[in-house]
């Protein structure tokens, strides 16, 4: 099996060579901070809406080296964040109309595909959410009894199911290299191999030089800590996947997956999976949930006992593939706000912009983001520059140790909840309730 490599989607299409590392000094319109979706999504978009502009996208590795290229490929109708939190903000008119932004923004992703050519094994089957108790049955109120739920995929142990039609299966490195060439051929310079130490109104500083611009955008998701002065911004959760050997089809018809819908469980410490389009599962969960001062992973690699819990996972799910082999684990960071909800601020006076604190969820919440930043920056006043996200603002993080004891502790107290409710409990463990005050989620 092999561990790290950035993730087995690289692995597939070919790790790329940075490229266009910065040369010096240079001054632009548009200075973006971090090459992944948000940052790329708004490259593209202010790109389109003003072809004059100078954007230069500043990447420490290469397009698509995070989470963007790391993730589960759900392209999901999923709110990045808590409702609660929204609503404050925006009242419950606020989180319905992020939540119906969030669903358009499937539509408009898998549009952007077919119009430039993004062969990312984009399918639209839906997500499969399923509860294995009674306690998630509950939390789930799923519109599907447990025979209806086999019918799609056997689960072992599944009493329910809510199968949400607005997701997609995608191929997260081909999604996000297609976004990196559809980007460049509008103009934009991607600055690869150029590592970005600080941001401050009107320049982005590196070691290879200085990038100065009017406007100047954070957008760096999971690794924000390594940024100056941002540490305790938000944190840098980990989450890790493995993919098996391909299946058999004797073996596909034991577990009755016949589609290629996503899936999804109810527990606190959840896992979720999909059907790859060379027909193995790629599933993916937490394992360690965070590193002493907001450290990140080593290109990829994760622990040798978090690839046994996902192989554990997976087992629980499908008893008839247990020996079955893993070719690939991995793991990636995603950036994690004080009250779990992400943001998208622009302040004019500064010149400086952010978006990012997805939470998970943020395949989709990208293109939603860089939309909105591109209507912050361009000035307009729109429909998605007054969603409830949009200059959301939050405490920072307690400094170390608490946040290592803290983090690590709440993680103890949903692995316990799920043992409680896996045992016979018919509500949500009072457990979980506290780690969900605790987490100020």
């Amino acid at each position: 099996m092999r561990n790290g490599g950035v993730s087995f989607w690289w692995q597939q299409v070919g790790l790329p060579s940075p490229a266009d590392p910065l040369e010096g000094d240079v001054t632009c319109d548009v200075a973006i901070v971090g090459g992944g979706l948000t940052g790329l999504w708004t490259a593209y978009y202010l790109a389109e809406a003003d072809p004059s502009l100078d954007i230069r996208v500043l990447e420490a590795r290469f397009a698509g080296f995070g989470a963007s290229g790391r993730n589960g490929g759900w392209l999901s109708a999923e709110l990045p964040g808590s409702a609660r939190a929204y609503a404050r903000a925006g009242g419950e008119d606020g989180v319905a109309r992020l939540s119906a932004a969030v669903r358009a923004t499937v539509d408009e992703v898998v549009g952007v595909t077919r119009r430039e050519g993004i062969e990312a094994d984009v399918v639209r089957h839906g997500v499969l959410h399923v509860a294995r108790s009674a306690a998630q049955a509950e939390r789930l109120g799923g519109e599907l009894d447990a025979a209806q739920v086999a019918r799609r995929i056997r689960v072992a142990g599944a009493v329910s199911g809510h199968l949400d039609p607005d997701c997609a299966r995608v191929h997260p490195a081909r999604l996000v290299s297609g976004v990196a060439r559809a980007v460049r051929g509008r103009g934009v310079r991607v600055h690869e191999d150029t590592r970005v130490t600080a941001v401050e109104p009107g320049a982005a500083v590196t070691a290879r030089g200085t990038v100065r611009a009017p406007v100047v955008l954070r957008c760096l998701e999971g690794f924000t800590a390594g940024l100056s002065g941002h540490r305790r911004d938000w944190l840098p959760m980990n989450s890790a996947l493995v993919v098996t050997e391909p299946l058999t089809p004797a073996q596909w018809d034991t577990i009755g997956w016949a589609g290629e819908e996503l899936l999804g469980d109810e527990a606190h410490a959840y896992c979720y999976a999909q059907r790859t389009a060379d027909g193995r599962i790629a599933l993916g969960g937490r394992g360690i949930p965070y590193r002493f001062a907001s450290r990140t992973d080593v290109d990829g690699r994760t622990q040798d006992w978090t690839v046994e819990s996902l192989r554990a996972t997976l087992t629980s799910l499908f008893p008839s593939l247990a020996g079955i082999g893993l070719d690939h684990a991995w793991c990636g960071v995603l950036g994690v706000p004080r009250d779990w909800s992400a943001s998208v601020s622009w302040d004019p006076a500064l010149g400086l912009g952010h978006a990012g604190g997805y939470v998970g969820s943020g395949l989709t919440a990208t293109n939603l983001a860089g939309r909105t930043l591109r209507d912050l920056v361009l000035g307009r006043d729109t429909d998605l520059t007054r969603l409830p996200w949009t200059g959301h603002r939050v405490r920072r993080w307690e400094p170390e140790p608490l946040r290592w004891a803290g983090v690590h502790a709440l993680y103890r107290l949903y692995r316990a909840a799920d043992r409680r409710e896996d045992a016979g409990l018919s509500r949500t463990s009072r457990v979980a309730r506290l780690a969900n005050r605790v987490a100020g989620r």
